[in-house]
């Protein structure tokens, strides 16, 4: 008996695993596809990853890529952009990138992703540092 329930909690806990694992790798396919699309400048594709709460600040994709352009040129145009850590809460992940920009300079960018009624995520933020400073 202490065997079957040893074998379920496994079975269990190894399931939460592969289904947190599955979510991280499912938020950085959401997250290179929006890179993706920054780099080809497809404003509509870039600004169909992100979050309703984003789509409100920025409700047209010109005025959502003028944002990105200004206010966060490492994610726009960058030499490299590779996934660090991550973090699953409930159906939020926190997944951290690091990126060279364009001008060789690192910098640490953390994109926060949200589960949609739908099953598909949504970046809902992006903090961008550069590599070394505090938070």
């Amino acid at each position: 008996m202490r065997i079957a329930v040893l074998v379920v909690a496994l079975t269990v806990g190894f399931s939460s695993l592969a289904a947190r694992a599955d979510d991280v790798t499912s938020a950085q396919g959401v997250i290179r596809a929006q890179e993706q699309a920054f780099v080809h400048d497809d404003a509509t594709a870039a600004y169909s990853y992100a979050a309703p709460a984003i789509k409100q600040i920025f409700p047209a994709p010109d005025i959502f890529m003028s944002m990105v352009q200004n206010g966060y040129a490492p994610v726009y145009r960058h030499r490299s952009f590779e996934f660090g850590d991550s973090k699953t809460e409930g159906s939020s992940v926190a997944q951290r990138v690091h990126i060279v920009d364009a001008n060789g300079e690192a910098w640490e960018a953390l994109y926060t992703l949200e589960q949609q009624a739908d099953g598909s995520y949504k970046i809902t933020g992006c903090s961008l540092l550069k590599a070394g400073q505090a938070v």
